[in-house]
């Protein structure tokens, strides 16, 4: 039982010492620099003084290694940690330093001047007594620097104003690091005054913005904290500061204007990067006008100079990133003794602390994306684009009130054969870039198409790592104007003009691909509507191959069949959408796999290089290749065929199977919304020939007998086939409905057919039948001619809107 309880309380102290320590950052920065240090002997402390000045500090490990404090060479300085001291003779600083009262331990820290004005104030004799201080006294260095109005006032009036000033500097209870947490608000011994404590993860401890140099030294009756600068009275707000300095006016109206100022004067811990009336003037007065004019907007600046959280300026050793009330971050770094601001110098004054937080002023207006117009949002990056749509008259189409999307290219996408281009064509270009409504990258999906504002439709591929439209991908960079959102993309967007079959039939290089497409009835394929990836051998692929070698392979429709649908892949895959040096398994319509990968900016499949990707089709993509495909673990049965492959394909070994044959690949892979019909023969009185066109389109059904010798021009009218998907419109999410039209051709023998389409209901059937009815008595007629298989013959195609 003694044995638990020892563990228990043991645990629990353990817990204690833990999280006090997980809120000591000050004091868990000393351990690291007495570890630092321990190569000098016991107790003693590693600190880096920032070179050119007299700032020390007990370095967090990204400062150490860096071997810099902002941004500002540091030397290190080895020193005895608070509350040791050296002994002759002996290394480090094995002896503890003398405890004594309050105004003593002045004198041990080196707080000279603290303890001189301490004396003649006469509040020496209550910091000797009895009592239990928390003294935050003032460097030496902290009194020089004090502004000379306001050191010779004190020192004119000893007994009151210096003893009150000194009193501001203390609280009546001993308050260690570990004891100061951050946000805290103390009560000091002159009229109750506050001092804001902020206790910083980078191990720094301020007090009214002022910074603990040397902590935690010991006394009878209290501690003594050494702090760099004279703490001066906290009795304003914000907000208060605000109204009565005049050269934040400009500064005051949009605040008052945006309704942000009163957030300004609640209790909070706040810092303010105030723009000066001279920063206001230096905007152009459009961009101010519009941006003060607009209530969201001027919300947006205001608040975009707002952090959350009181930072002061000892605080910052490095660069640090923050979010701003508008929701945006900016950068606060430092440079030597000055601030900056998203890496720019503006920081005139530093550190004006108010009850409810801190204010900097700044020379410079920060202007979030979110108050921008959407081509004001370009770049360093993308100043070709956002110049090229400014000289071009396309920024005066992108109006305040509207919405767009800008798929801005970087710089180094536009070629110099492209700059001196024809203006109308170079217009027409940067026209597919502007989309008519604002989408943000969240709220692309992978089909979505996009309508430019010259008419254009753009298709969306969204991958695992890449978001891409057409045969462009996005990079990082996309922002959220007022107007609109700017997306940065690698290329300039090349929309789809023809068809796959198109392409291929206006490229020489592709002749005999397309010739053996055509042999193996593939032609529809490449010219309907889809989503394909073809890879397309050049003629180079096909050197050396025969006429009759062109007829072996033609003739067996089977094999020529596999061998060319193991080139294409359903699904649009551009290949700067896959994840750079990872491998892509896709399966192709033939069944076996593909192996996609890119390196260096160039896609390999199955280890090949293509010579050419990503060229758009209105019905997918085509990479080009300079060898003919072939599946490794497809055997091949036909001591010719093996012969002529062997001929085009050395990079792999093709096995041999003999009389293995090839699967029958049926069309069937390509043919959607076919309607199912259920013909029906009926005798007829007329000619044994007769050709019929069943075809549906948008109307009420209507019947027609159709005999040989007519022009055919439709058959049956009837519902089109429906097709209901989600598509952005202004922004958002809407369902649309699309119409598709089916056509069926049925060639036939003797019989008059008709076709039983069963959403028509029975009435449109009992039509038909009465419309046959009313023709003269049925005859006898030939037999129907049937082909091959005993079946009559009958071809299905299919239309597409």
């Amino acid at each position: 039982m003694k044995l638990f309880f020892l563990f228990t309380f043991s645990t629990f102290l353990l817990s204690a010492f833990e999280q006090a320590a997980a809120s000591a950052h000050y004091d868990k920065i000393l351990t690291h620099s007495r570890i630092r240090a321990r190569d000098q002997g016991p107790n003693v402390c590693a600190l880096q003084q920032v070179m050119g000045t007299q700032k020390k500090y007990f370095s967090t490990c990204r400062n150490w290694y860096q071997g810099a404090i902002c941004g500002k060479k540091a030397t290190v300085l080895y020193e005895c940690c608070p509350g040791y001291m050296k002994m002759d003779g002996m290394r480090g600083c094995p002896a503890v330093a003398p405890i004594d009262h309050v105004y003593g331990t002045l004198g041990i820290v080196g707080a000279t001047s603290t303890q001189q004005y301490s004396d003649i104030s006469k509040l020496r004799g209550e910091i000797e007594g009895r009592g239990s201080f928390t003294f935050f006294a003032p460097s030496n260095e902290a009194w020089e620097h004090l502004d000379s109005e306001i050191h010779r006032n004190l020192i004119d009036n000893v007994n009151i104003e210096l003893y009150n000033a000194l009193h501001h500097h203390m609280v009546n209870k001993r308050m260690l690091t570990k004891d100061l947490k951050n946000g805290m608000t103390l009560v000091s011994m002159y009229n109750d005054q506050k001092l804001l404590i902020n206790h910083y993860p980078n191990g720094v401890v301020t007090v009214n913005c002022a910074r603990v140099i040397h902590g935690n030294q010991i006394a009878t009756n209290g501690v003594v904290h050494v702090v760099d600068r004279v703490l001066t009275a906290v009795g304003n707000t914000i907000q208060d500061f605000i109204e009565v300095e005049d050269d934040l006016s400009s500064f005051r109206a949009a605040a008052i204007t945006s309704d942000v100022l009163d957030i300004l004067g609640r209790p909070g811990h706040y810092t303010l990067f105030a723009p000066t009336n001279e920063a206001f003037e230096r905007l152009p007065r459009g961009v101010l006008e519009r941006i003060m004019g607009d209530k969201v907007a001027s919300e947006a600046l205001v608040k975009f100079h707002i952090l959350n959280i009181l930072q002061c300026s000892e605080a910052i050793t490095g660069g640090a990133v923050y979010e701003t009330l508008e929701g945006n971050t900016v950068e606060v770094g430092c440079d030597g003794d000055s601030l900056t601001v998203n890496g720019v110098k503006m920081v005139k004054r530093k550190d004006i602390v108010t009850s409810n937080g801190v204010i900097h002023l700044i020379d410079e207006v920060l202007i979030p994306d979110s108050a921008k117009q959407v081509i004001e949002l370009g770049g360093a990056q993308q100043t070709t684009f956002t110049d090229l749509v400014a000289q071009l008259g396309l920024a005066s189409s992108l109006r305040p009130e509207g919405q767009y999307t800008l798929l801005a290219p970087l710089n180094g996408a536009f070629s110099d054969d492209t700059l001196r281009m024809d203006q109308r064509l170079l217009k027409t270009i940067l026209q597919n870039h502007i989309i008519k409504v604002k989408v943000g990258l969240n709220e692309l999906y992978n089909g979505q198409e996009l309508e430019t504002i010259g008419g254009k439709l753009l298709r969306v591929f969204v991958y695992r790592t890449a978001v891409c439209i057409e045969n462009s991908c996005m990079i990082r960079g996309s922002k959220e104007g007022r107007n609109g959102f700017i997306h940065v993309f690698r290329q300039i967007i090349n929309p789809a003009e023809k068809t796959l079959h198109e392409m291929l039939r206006n490229d020489k290089r592709f002749s005999v691909f397309l010739s053996l497409v055509k042999a193996a009835d593939l032609d529809d394929v490449l010219s309907q509507p889809g989503q394909w990836t073809l890879f397309v051998p050049t003629n180079d692929a096909f050197k050396g191959l025969t006429d009759d070698d062109k007829d072996i392979l033609i003739r067996d429709k089977n094999a020529l069949r596999n061998i060319l649908l193991y080139h294409l892949i359903q699904g649009v895959f551009i290949g700067s959408g896959f994840e750079p040096g990872v491998t892509n398994i896709l399966k192709t319509i033939q069944g076996g796999k593909l192996y996609l990968k890119t390196v260096n900016d160039t896609l390999l499949v199955n280890e090949l290089k293509s010579r050419e990707s990503d060229l758009m089709a209105t019905n997918g993509v085509i990479h080009v290749i300079d060898k003919l495909l072939y599946p490794a673990d497809l055997p091949v049965g036909n001591d010719q065929l093996l012969t002529i492959l062997k001929k085009l394909i050395k990079y792999i070994q093709i096995k041999f199977v003999r009389d293995s044959t090839f699967k029958e690949i049926p069309l069937t892979f390509y043919k959607i919304n076919i309607i199912e019909s259920n013909v029906q023969p009926i005798i007829s009185k007329e000619d044994p020939s007769i050709t019929q066109l069943t075809k549906l389109i948008e109307g009420d059904p209507e019947f027609k007998i159709v005999r040989e010798g007519e022009t055919i021009t439709k058959v049956i009218h009837g519902e089109p086939i429906i097709k209901t998907y989600t598509k952005i419109i202004d922004g958002r999410p809407v369902e649309v409905t699309e119409k598709k039209v089916t056509e069926e051709r049925i060639i036939q023998g003797p019989e008059i057919k008709y076709t039983r389409i069963t959403a028509g209901g029975s009435d449109n059937e009992e039509k038909l039948k009465k419309l046959l009815e009313e023709e003269a008595p049925v005859r006898k007629v030939q037999p129907t001619r049937r082909t091959q298989g005993g079946a009559a013959r009958r071809r299905t195609r299919l239309a597409y809107p």
